[in-house]
């Protein structure tokens, strides 16, 4: 066996042994969707549910309700989207998508985005919207950066991108309704659409 030959073979080797102790990396196409959905949500919110231009945030209980079924309807739309996507992209590689390693990422995914769901919920229900949106960031970031380790691909930079987003939101809490669209839907699309050609050219 030549040189190249046992390198090729050491390759190949390190790259089987790095997909199998990693999840598939998700489709692009989903990034972009969950920034178009997450946009749509913010333009319903904006215009039927949000007080008008200088008045006070106070949200009625039925404002409240209808915020957070909005906010759901996103994050599901999001989540099926994405499974339905990264599912036919595993099968078109012939990998599988749900083993130990996809359990070990939806774990490490879990734990920061719920926990920061329920202390969000929590500050809602006191009327307390200040800083919602960066919260929302800051712990959907931390979630992509923990979950990062067991998938391929770059979704720890997107992970960092919201977390220092979130970061200038706290700072600056007037606006958290237009970075929350920024981080949710155009970071989004941007990071969906760089994966997206990154996958056309392999």
């Amino acid at each position: 066996m030549s040189e190249q030959d046992y390198l090729k073979d050491i390759s190949e080797i390190k790259d089987l042994m790095n997909r199998s102790s990693r999840f598939i990396s998700l489709s692009g196409l989903s990034g972009i969707f969950a920034g178009l959905y997450a946009i749509t949500g913010a333009i319903i919110a904006y215009v039927f549910i949000f007080p008008e231009p200088g008045e006070h945030l106070y949200l009625h209980s039925i404002d409240f309700k209808l915020l957070l079924v909005l906010l759901a309807s996103v994050a599901i739309l999001s989540i099926v989207t994405a499974y339905l996507l990264t599912s036919r992209k595993a099968k078109r590689e012939k990998v599988k998508v749900w083993d130990a390693t996809t359990r070990r990422l939806l774990l490490n995914f879990l734990i920061p985005l719920v926990t920061g769901g329920i202390y969000i919920l929590i500050k809602l229900n006191s009327q307390h919207y200040g800083l919602t949106a960066a919260l929302m960031l800051i712990f959907y970031g931390l979630a992509l950066v923990n979950a990062s380790k067991y998938t391929i691909g770059n979704v720890k930079y997107l992970g960092y991108a919201q977390i220092v987003l979130g970061l200038i939101c706290a700072a600056l809490p007037g606006y958290g309704f237009w970075f929350w669209l920024l981080g949710f839907g155009v970071f989004h699309i941007i990071y969906g659409s760089i994966m997206y050609l990154q996958e056309k050219k392999r």
